[in-house]
Parts: C-alpha cells; structure tokens; sequence
C-alpha cells in the first residue's frame, strides 16, 4: 500500500510541476486534465502526508520520553504519544479507501430514466413520486434538473420521464438507483382499503463525452414536429419538438420541452449519446458479469433493489439489507442515509478483492 501511495505523492508533485509549465498554461485541454487529476490526488496526499507526520512525531516523542525526568513532562509526553499511536489505525483506514480505483464516470452529469411498471396507473403515479424525491435529493445538492421528455399518465404521474441532473458527482450519487423499485400501499382510487404493489424502473445513465461515444450524421434520422401537451403558447404554433433516431440500434429520443427546436435537439443529442454509450458499456460488462463479485455496483435493470412500504413508513434497500422507517423523509428527497449506505458497501466490497476477500 505504502508503495502506492509514493506513487500517488511523486505524480502530485509532478502535476504541480506540469501546472506551473508555460506550455501546458498556454494548452486548454492539457491544463484542464492536468487540474482534473490533481484535484482527484489531493485528499489522498494529504491523508498521507498527515500520516507520516503522525509517525514522526511518534518518534520525536519517544525521543523526548528517553531523555527527561520531569514526571510532569513524561505523563504530558504519554497522553501526547497514546493520542498519535491512536490517530494511525485511523490514517491507515481511511488511506485504505482512497486507494479503490475510482469509478471513470463519477464526475459525470447524468440522464435519470424513470418508467411505470407493473400496476397501471398507480405506477404512473409512483413513478411521478420518484421523480419529485430525486427532484428534491438533488435540490439539496446543489444539482440543475432539466426535464428532456416525458409521457404523462392520464391518471396522474407519468409513463416515463427523462431527466439531465447536471453537477459535481452526479453519478457518484445516483449510481446506485438502477434497477426496479417496489411501492406497497393503498391506492387513492381503492375503496376496499386493500394494499396494492406497484414497480417503476429506474435508469441512471452518464452523460457521454464526444472521445467516449461517436454518433455520425449518417446514423441518424431527425424529425421535427409541433410539441403536444403542457408547454404554453408556443405548443402547436411551431415545428419545436425534435425526435432523433439512431438506425445502427433502433434507439428513439425525442424532446419537446424547449420552445427553440435547437435547444431540444441539443437535449436530444445529449441523451441519445448517454443511452448509446450506456448500451455499449452494458455490453461490455455482460461480457464479465459471471467473474464480477461486487455486491452493489450500478445493478442489473430488472433486477428488484427497494421496497417503499407506506402502511409502515418503511424502505428496504434488498441488496445490503439496509431498512429505515423514514419513508415519509426519503420521498421528500432526504437519501443520504440510504446512499452513503449504498457507497461504504460497495466501497468495502471493491476493497475485499484488492486484498483477495480480506480487509
């Protein structure tokens, strides 16, 4: 470990060399990349420089105890050396952490998908409910959502819903949302007082980088057309609403939300290239799912990962067991106790097979 992390603290001081060099300055792309990696370095760095420190003045006090016999200094010098010899299990964990590769896409801004399931309209109305709770959970993160298509439900909620949630580790904190997500309770419209299970599934795509996924203009076919629906007065006054197919897959995005057909041909694009590239890395990673061993990671789609139980205030996340009956605060968008849950276990997990299944 202690390798690496000479490592990790000779490149730091390399990039602040490269970040003073007049020719990377001078070179956008460069000075952005190299900032970007530094940044990632920094906390891991500090984390090790401290822990050094730790050790040396581990040594110095020792020092110190050997040569005096002051009693007054010597029972000063053992509070101060119990304190520094306590802080090191400490450093050592927490440097532990920092060593997990990092997940490529952590930064990114992401495409949240979200679509009724199983239960008609009490999982159009369901899935209305995740899109305000992951609405709100970004409002507390400092996140901008932007709506980019939806297909409302005649009953309340929608049929499906795309979002772009754009900020600092977006992904990093959604990640884990992927897969079908399970309400039990007794609808509005039940007059027999009986609970009912309803699914909605949620996709959560990174945006795609242009280096990371390239869409030529041969392989798509654009079509312009009159937005329907809520939207004001531009609706069925101009061809606004954009509808892009990509022909290698079939994949069909379209926006409407915009008055400018340009700015709903940007969203477009935007989620496209997120739903092409999402297809690509699925493949790739069906390739080694079998030899995979991480328990959470970003989750088979189909797969079942949390029950919303209302009789009971309760959620249950399947895939660590983790259950909370705050239920009326998580759909208010108060996720932090489920996702920090989320990322220790996966982080724990990641950390099992760098050290072959140990800790």
């Amino acid at each position: 470990m202690f390798d690496q992390l000479d490592i990790v603290e000779e490149r730091y001081e390399q990039l602040n060399e490269l970040l003073s060099d007049p020719d990377v300055v001078n070179d956008s792309s460069k000075l952005r990349a190299y900032s970007k990696e530094q940044a990632e370095l920094q906390k891991t760095v500090e984390v090790y420089r401290d822990y050094k420190q730790v050790n040396e003045d581990i040594g110095e006090i020792e020092t110190m105890l050997n040569d005096t016999k002051d009693k007054d200094e010597i029972e000063m010098l053992k509070e101060e050396l119990q304190s520094s010899k306590e802080r090191i299990p400490q450093l050592e964990e927490e440097l532990k952490f920092l060593l997990i590769p990092k997940d490529p896409n952590d930064d990114k801004n992401v495409i949240l998908e979200i679509r009724a399931a199983a239960g008609g309209d009490e999982a159009a109305i369901f899935a209305g409910d995740l899109f305000r709770m992951y609405s709100r959970y970004s409002e507390t993160l400092g996140y901008k959502t932007d709506v980019v298509e939806m297909n409302d439900s005649d009953h309340g909620g929608y049929k499906e819903i795309s979002v772009m949630i754009q900020g600092q580790g977006a992904y990093s904190k959604l990640k884990y949302e992927n897969g079908a997500h399970r309400v039990q309770r007794v609808p509005e419209t039940e007059s027999g007082g009986r609970i009912h299970t309803s699914t909605a599934t949620v996709a959560v795509l990174p945006e795609a980088e242009d280096v990371e996924i390239e869409i030529r203009n041969e392989d798509i076919k654009i079509d312009t057309y009159r937005s329907s629906g809520a939207g004001g007065q531009h609706v069925n006054t101009t061809d606004s609403a954009v509808r892009i197919t990509h022909l290698p897959t079939g994949t069909v995005v379209t926006s409407q939300d915009e008055k400018s057909q340009i700015k709903n041909r940007e969203k477009a694009m935007k989620v496209l290239k997120a739903r092409v590239y999402d297809m690509k890395v699925q493949e790739e990673e069906a390739k080694y799912a079998s030899e995979r061993k991480s328990a959470v990671g970003t989750g088979d789609r189909s797969e079942r990962i949390r029950t919303y139980n209302y009789p009971q205030n309760r959620v249950t996340d399947h895939r660590i067991g983790l259950t909370i009956q705050k239920l009326d605060q998580v759909m208010e968008g108060k996720l932090d106790e489920i996702i920090d849950a989320l990322t220790m276990s996966e982080q724990t997990e990641k950390l099992k097979e760098l050290n072959n299944g140990e800790i």
